[in-house]
C-alpha cells in the first residue's frame, strides 16, 4: 500500500491515510515505547499466571485502575523474591502494546517489594512538589568556579568518600586546600546534620565550591539525601554545590537540586579541581570541540536509527510477542476443546431425540435388506469385472511377450548399434573399421566392420523400412 502524504478528513484533497490494523497497532506501540520510555509503577499484583514457558503475566492495580503486565523468563529468574497475588510491589519497565490483540501493557524488567516501593513513592511525591516550586530549574544552576580558592566537602569524616576526594584533589591540584564539614550521612537525624553543615559552610564562606555526598549504598542508606531539608539547604546555598551521592546508578533529590551532579565522589573532585597546565587546557578545548562534533554526529545518527527502529521490530521484541501469543493460544486450547466437545454432545443428544421420536426400525430393516442386496450385486459385478480385466491383462501380456524385442532375440535375431547407440539398419551406412555392438538374447558382442555390402536393389525395395 502506498503511504499517503497526509491524514486528511474524508473527502479532502489528496489520498486518504488508510492504516491496516497491524500497522495501526505497530504505530501505537512505537509511540508508547518512544514517548514514555521506562517508568516505575506501584500497585498490587492480581490475576497472576505462570504458564509452562516460564514467563509471568499479571495485573497491577490500585483503587481506581489496573494495567496488564508481562515479565519474560530471563527477567523472572533474576527476581530475589516469590511473586504472589495481593503483593504490593514497585515495577520498573517499558510501556508497550501487544500487537495481535491491541492490548496496552507494561513489559516489566524489575520488581521490588513494597518496602523500597514506598520509599520511591515518597521520592516521586517530593520530586514532583519541588519541581513545581522550581528547585530543579536549570536556569538557576550556576557554573562552577574555574579556579577555586578552596573546596568544601560535606560528608562523613570516616567514610571512603572523603578519602577519595582528598586523593583526587591532591593528585590534580595539590595547591587548593580541602575543608571538611563532617556530618552523619545515614540514619536518624543525618538529614538535619547535612543541612546544618551546608549552612555552616555558607556562613563561614571559606570555600568557592561545595561537594555534598557519600559513597554507595542501598536506597535506605542514601535516603538522607532524599529529604526535603537537605534539598532546601542546597537550594539556599550561596556557594555552588556539586552532588556526589553513591555510585553512577544512584540518583537522589540532592542530585536534582544541586548545581551539578557527579557520578561518584571521585568524579566530583575531578569536576571541581582546575587543570594547572596550559597544554592540558588546550587539549581540553580540543576535546570539547571533538565531543561537540561527535555529539552532533551522534544526534544525527540517533535520529536516523530511531526512524529505522520505528520501521523494524527488534528480534527480541518480536520473540517476546511470539512468546506471549503462544502462551495465549495454549491457555485458550483447553477451553476451545471443552467447548467443541460440549457442542458435539448437544448435537448428538438432539439427533438421538429425533431418531427416538421417529422410531425408524421398519425403515431401517428395509434399508438393510436393500443394502445387502446392493452389496451382493456390487460384489458380483466387481468379481465379473475383475475376471474380465484379469483375462484381458493376460492376453495383453502374451501379446507383449510375443512382440517384444526379447522374444525376437530368443528366435536368433540380434540388435546391432553403432558407437553412438543408434540401430544399424543399412549396411551402406557402415565403413570398414566401424565399431559395432551386437545385442543377443543373452549378452552382447563388440565387433569391428571389415567390409560392408549393400543389399541387391530388388531385395532393398522389398524390405520394409522401420
Amino acid at each position: 500500500m502506498r503511504a499517503p502524504a497526509s491524514a486528511g478528513a474524508p473527502g479532502a484533497a489528496g489520498e486518504r491515510a488508510v492504516y491496516s490494523v497491524t500497522r495501526l497497532n505497530d504505530t501505537a506501540r512505537a509511540l508508547l515505547e518512544t514517548g514514555l520510555g521506562n517508568v516505575w509503577v506501584e500497585g498490587e499484583i492480581s490475576n497472576l499466571a505462570r504458564p509452562a514457558s516460564g514467563h509471568v503475566y499479571f495485573s497491577l492495580k490500585d483503587a481506581a485502575a489496573q494495567v496488564r503486565c508481562a515479565m519474560f523468563r530471563t527477567r523472572n529468574r533474576a527476581q530475589g523474591f516469590d511473586v504472589r497475588d495481593g503483593m504490593q510491589v514497585l515495577a520498573f519497565g517499558r510501556v508497550s502494546l501487544y500487537t495481535p490483540r491491541g492490548d496496552y501493557q507494561l513489559i516489566v524488567e524489575l520488581l521490588e517489594p513494597a518496602g523500597e516501593g514506598l520509599l520511591r513513592l515518597r521520592f516521586e511525591q517530593l520530586k514532583k512538589r519541588l519541581f513545581e516550586e522550581g528547585l530543579f530549574d536549570p536556569a538557576r544552576k550556576r557554573p562552577l568556579p574555574r579556579w577555586p580558592r578552596a573546596v568544601g566537602v560535606v560528608t562523613s569524616a570516616s567514610g571512603a568518600a572523603v578519602r577519595d576526594i582528598i586523593t583526587v584533589l591532591g593528585r590534580r591540584c595539590p595547591a587548593v586546600p580541602v575543608i571538611l564539614y563532617p556530618t552523619s550521612v545515614q540514619g536518624e537525624g543525618a538529614a538535619a546534620e547535612i543541612a546544618a553543615a551546608i549552612a555552616t559552610a555558607n556562613r563561614r564562606a571559606e570555600c568557592d565550591v561545595l561537594i555534598v555526598g557519600r559513597g554507595g549504598g542501598s536506597l535506605e542508606d542514601l535516603w538522607s539525601f532524599n529529604e526535603e531539608v537537605v534539598a532546601r539547604a542546597i537550594h539556599a546555598s550561596a556557594i555552588p554545590v556539586v552532588s556526589a551521592v553513591g555510585h553512577e546508578i544512584d540518583f537522589t533529590i540532592a542530585d536534582l537540586v544541586a548545581d551539578l551532579r557527579a557520578a561518584t565522589p571521585s568524579a566530583a573532585a575531578e569536576l571541581v579541581s582546575p587543570d594547572l597546565q596550559e597544554v592540558a587546557a588546550r587539549i581540553a578545548q580540543g576535546r570539547q570541540r571533538l565531543v561537540q562534533a561527535m555529539a552532533l554526529r551522534l544526534k544525527r545518527e540517533t535520529r536516523e536509527l530511531a526512524l529505522l527502529e520505528r520501521r523494524l521490530i527488534s528480534p527480541r521484541r518480536r520473540l517476546e510477542q511470539h512468546f506471549q501469543r503462544l502462551d495465549e493460544l495454549l491457555a485458550r486450547l483447553p477451553t476451545a476443546l471443552t467447548t467443541q466437545l460440549s457442542l458435539k454432545r448437544s448435537q448428538l443428544r438432539a439427533l438421538a431425540a429425533r431418531i427416538g421420536a421417529l422410531s425408524p426400525r421398519s425403515r431401517l430393516a428395509a434399508h438393510d435388506r436393500q443394502v445387502q442386496h446392493a452389496r451382493h450385486r456390487l460384489l458380483t459385478a466387481m468379481r465379473r469385472q475383475l475376471d474380465l480385466r484379469e483375462a484381458r491383462l493376460t492376453r495383453c501380456e502374451r501379446v507383449l511377450r510375443a512382440l517384444g524385442p526379447g522374444a525376437t532375440l530368443e528366435r536368433g535375431y540380434a540388435l546391432v548399434t553403432d558407437v553412438e547407440g543408434r540401430l544399424v539398419r543399412d549396411a551402406a551406412t557402415l565403413a570398414p573399421g566401424d565399431v559395432l555392438t551386437t545385442r543377443l538374447a543373452r549378452g552382447r558382442v563388440e565387433s569391428s566392420v571389415l567390409s560392408s555390402e549393400a543389399p541387391p536393389a530388388d531385395l532393398d525395395a522389398d524390405t520394409p523400412q522401420s
